[in-house]
């Protein structure tokens, strides 16, 4: 049996305007190790950045981990827990109602990603005092500035 390394990532995306600049930021904790990553675009909307956050989480891994994942965003908890994206990719990236769902490159990235790993996946409530989440926050956020 492989054992693999426990990993938590922390992740939040914020937008100025819905579409508008946007940022995503990032927490991975290894152990004692912690490293912070932040990104953003100049036209994009909240949950983009949230997708991304996540996708560039996982992307930062050189190997499978086993991955608890602490998101604010009900959007990418759902999609992962209740089997959304799954359905949708499944469907051609329709939702259930036939309309196509939205952000399909992000999901199909996630998907990807998220099946090279074993993902625990977490929401937590944003803006209620989560140590990583508000730092992932603020890192969205000071990002996104950089960008108007």
């Amino acid at each position: 049996m492989i054992t693999r390394k426990y990993v938590e990532i922390f992740t939040d995306g914020a937008c100025s305007g819905n579409p508008g600049p946007g940022g995503w930021g990032v927490i991975l904790r290894y152990g004692m190790h912690v490293k912070e990553l932040s990104g953003g675009e100049k036209n994009t909307t909240n949950n983009r950045m949230e997708l991304t956050a996540v996708i560039m989480g996982l992307a930062a891994l050189k190997e499978p981990c086993l991955v608890r994942l602490v998101t604010d965003s009900k959007y990418v908890a759902d999609g992962l827990l209740k089997g959304w994206a799954k359905a949708w990719q499944k469907n051609g990236w329709r939702k259930a109602d036939k309309k196509p769902a939205l952000n399909a490159d992000l999901w199909e990235k996630l998907l990807e990603l998220s099946e090279r790993h074993e993902l625990k996946v977490e929401w937590v409530k944003g803006h209620a005092g989560h140590p990583e989440n508000e730092r992932c926050d603020r890192l969205a956020v000071e990002y996104y500035k950089k960008l108007g």
